[in-house]
């Protein structure tokens, strides 16, 4: 039997059939031994083929093979660092919800996620949210961000669950597609989604006033299917994002504004360091680029996986 992966608690997975029925299923020993350095080797959005089990009160499955993913979005492992997560399979779009305060969300975080949307062929959005609850000073700054972005090629936009900003805009977006939803805790991810399809009613909790993060509502992922013709991944909130995999020669390419500057350099591995007649630097020096991407770049290339504030995004 075939199904796609809808939720995901760690050792069960909701399957749903072709014939649109749920299964709680498990996995085969057998494929934690294959070399998969994944803390889940299934995740929500995998085609799968499994087998039924009956026994007198229940019927539970057994999922015998992974199909091919068309991609997936992958994150170190929170607290196994040489391990990675696999967030979510078979994505078409990912919407990345960003508050520049309460909680903030810093370019590093935003860059590293774009990174790895990038590498691993996934389109991405940014959502400016709560838009309502800022001052003019600090729409201002939102504004300036999102023309940053604009300008590399990504959507933006505004969006407030309160006042509806956006969000038909976001529905066009989906419509048709598996998309994912994430961020920080508390940027709003849960009460966006809700505002999209409130029959869903996924759950929300108020920011923490002490450490300005979001307290974790939702603690695994899972797919929703929508009333118009959308999939949508609720994931938990992110507190950092590492890249993984990525060889240094390779993370230039995953910059699209650096990209388009690389035949130009004199070096065809040039790193964008110290090189001479590199067109990225001369376009920096220029302010043709922007330096906080340049940072963000520099910051990964040193292995600093987690070049974000650690006394705001981490737990004591």
């Amino acid at each position: 039997m075939k199904g796609t992966v809808y939720k995901s608690t760690g050792s069960w997975y909701t399957v749903k059939a072709e014939n649109g029925k749920f299964y709680d299923c498990r996995i085969k020993g057998k494929f934690r031994l294959k070399g998969i350095k994944s803390t889940n080797p299934v995740a929500v959005g995998d085609h799968v083929e499994y087998e039924l089990e009956e026994t007198s009160d229940t019927v539970t499955g057994v999922i015998k093979t992974i199909q091919e993913r068309e991609n997936h979005i992958i994150r170190k492992s929170v607290n196994l660092s040489k391990q990675t997560h696999i967030i979510a399979a078979n994505v078409d779009l990912v919407f990345l919800v960003i508050t520049l305060n309460n909680p903030p969300t810093f370019t590093s975080f935003i860059d590293r996620f774009l990174v790895t949307c990038e590498a691993y062929h996934i389109k991405a959005v940014l959502l400016f949210n709560k838009i309502d609850t800022y001052t003019l000073e600090e729409k201002g700054e939102i504004k300036y961000l999102a023309e940053m972005y604009r300008r590399i090629g990504y959507t933006c936009l505004g969006t407030s669950a309160i006042t509806g900003t956006n969000v038909d805009e976001v529905k066009t977006l989906m419509t048709g597609k598996t998309s994912m939803f994430a961020g920080h805790s508390g940027v709003g991810k849960s009460t966006l989604v809700n505002a999209i399809e409130p029959t869903l009613d996924l759950k929300t909790k108020a920011i923490s006033e002490q450490h300005a993060q979001g307290q974790h509502t939702t603690t695994f992922a899972e797919m929703y299917d929508l009333d118009f013709d959308a999939r949508i991944i609720d994931t938990p909130g992110i507190k950092g994002f590492g890249v993984v995999d990525i060889e240094k020669e390779e993370l230039g390419s995953y910059f699209p504004e650096f990209f388009a500057l690389k035949e130009h350099c004199k070096f065809n591995n040039c790193l964008h360091l110290e090189e001479p007649h590199c067109a990225v630097k001369n376009a920096l020096e220029n302010d043709e680029l922007d330096w906080s991407r340049y940072r963000s770049y520099v910051q990964i290339l040193e292995g600093d996986d987690e070049g974000f504030r650690r006394d705001i995004y981490d737990s004591p």
